[in-house]
C-alpha cells in the first residue's frame, strides 16, 4: 500500500481517489474549500486543505506521501503550470515522494501544459524525480481514469523497483 497525494481533489480527483482507495492505497486529497471536506472523505481519502497556488500550504500534505497527482489539466492560470509547479518540485526533493503525475491535456490549452511538461520534466532530469503523464483529454472520463490509474501505479512499480534493487 502506498500513500497518493491527489492536488486538486475535485471531480476527476474525487474518481481517481475512489479508484486508488479500491486497489488498496491510502489517498489523500487536497481542496482549497473546507466545505469540499465532506466530498473527499466519502470517496475514502483524508481531505487536506491546501491551495496550489501557495505551494508552502501543501507541505504538510506531502508527509508520508510516495506519489503527488498534480492535476491541474484543466486549470487555465500561467503561474500553476509555470513558478508555481517549479517551486512544488523543489519542495518534494526533500520529501518522501517518489514520483510525480501531471496532466498535459485539459482545457489549460495546449502551450500552458507543455510549458508545465517542460517544467517537470526539468525536474526530472535535474533531481531525477520519476515522472508519469496523463494524457488522455478530461473530457473522456473513462479514458482519463484509465490513464491516471495507470500513470500512478506506474511510478508505484518503478519505486518498488528502486526499492528492491537497493537503487535510489
Amino acid at each position: 500500500m502506498a500513500r497518493i497525494l491527489i492536488v486538486g481533489c475535485g471531480c476527476r480527483g474525487q474518481a481517481l481517489a475512489r479508484e486508488l482507495r479500491a486497489h488498496g492505497h491510502a489517498v489523500r486529497g487536497t481542496t482549497r474549500d473546507p466545505a469540499r471536506f465532506a466530498a473527499i472523505e466519502a470517496t475514502g481519502a483524508e481531505p487536506r486543505l491546501g491551495d496550489p497556488d501557495r505551494i508552502g500550504s501543501l507541505l504538510y500534505a506531502f508527509d508520508s506521501v510516495t506519489v503527488v497527482c498534480w492535476l491541474m489539466g484543466e486549470v487555465q492560470d500561467e503561474v500553476l503550470h509555470g513558478t508555481r509547479l517549479e517551486m512544488l518540485f523543489a519542495k518534494l526533493v526533500d520529501t518522501t515522494v517518489r514520483g510525480v503525475v501531471c496532466e498535459t491535456a485539459g482545457a489549460a490549452g495546449s502551450e500552458r501544459l507543455e510549458r508545465g511538461r517542460g517544467i517537470a520534466e526539468k525536474a526530472r532530469d535535474t533531481w531525477e524525480i520519476p515522472l508519469a503523464f496523463v494524457d488522455a483529454e478530461p473530457t473522456d472520463h473513462a479514458a482519463w481514469l484509465a490513464s491516471a490509474r495507470a500513470a500512478v501505479e506506474r511510478l508505484l512499480a518503478l519505486d518498488s523497483r528502486r526499492a528492491y534493487s537497493g537503487t535510489g
